[in-house]
């Protein structure tokens, strides 16, 4: 079994009334993305900018105002048997740190903690929540994307978890800033907007991924509205 490193009090852990989720659902329909050809963030250091795909998704609010835009890496690199690349590959098979795409914040943006993220362009690496008590009701699924400061992360290289923390810690000046990753269930070649539970807001889409020689496709589901339960 592969380690998998521990994202450290990942979140909070009080229940969100109610009341508060029915307003979640409804914020969230006022909420659409579209594709758009556009490069990579400037901001983003070459090694990882070259990574990424030249087509961005963009979230845009009710006003159709582009509130945060996503480029997702052209090729994952995975691990993985020619059993599971049959089977459909998983977030599993993602070795844990991997830059999985970046993100630019463009208007008013919280995260999966309700943390607020500050405008500005962001790498996406993977990572996976703590299987402990301290995080029981708090998201779920337990594969999440950490947010880290474009300038601060020079190199596509896989982190130490310790590591990986801090820099992501830099986003929201303390605790690492994180985005749900629901099952890829119902993805496409072209992203669409769904809706899950508790308001949240994913978008499906397949991504083009390579274990060794072998071509295969990675299903994401990327939260783009929606925080925890325990925010």
């Amino acid at each position: 079994m592969k380690s998998r490193f521990k994202v450290t009090a990942l979140l909070l852990c009080a229940a969100l009334p109610s009341g508060l989720a029915a307003q979640g659902d409804k914020k969230a329909k006022d909420y659409s993305i579209k594709t758009a050809e556009s490069a990579p963030p400037k901001e983003l250091k070459e090694p990882i900018r070259k990574l990424l795909d030249s087509k961005a998704v963009q979230l845009q609010n009710a006003k159709g105002e582009t509130v945060v835009e996503v480029w997702f890496r052209k090729e994952a690199p995975v691990k993985a048997t020619e059993a599971q690349i049959k089977n459909g590959l998983t977030y599993a098979e993602v070795p844990l740190s991997t830059v999985v795409g970046a993100i630019r914040v463009v208007k008013t943006f919280d995260d999966y903690r309700k943390q607020r993220v500050p405008p500005g362009a962001y790498t996406l690496r993977i990572a996976q929540q703590p299987q402990d008590g301290d995080h029981m009701g708090t998201a779920p699924y337990s594969d999440f994307v950490l947010l880290s400061p474009a300038a601060d992360d020079a190199k596509a290289d896989l982190m130490d978890g310790k590591a990986l923390n801090e820099l992501s810690g830099k986003t929201t000046e303390g605790h690492p800033s994180v985005l749900l990753l629901f099952p890829g269930q119902g993805a496409g070649d072209e992203p669409k907007l769904a809706s899950k539970e508790g308001g949240h807001r994913v978008v499906l889409i397949k991504v083009p991924a390579k274990a060794g020689d072998k071509k295969a496709t990675l299903s994401f589901g990327l939260t783009l509205v929606g925080t925890s339960p325990a925010a």
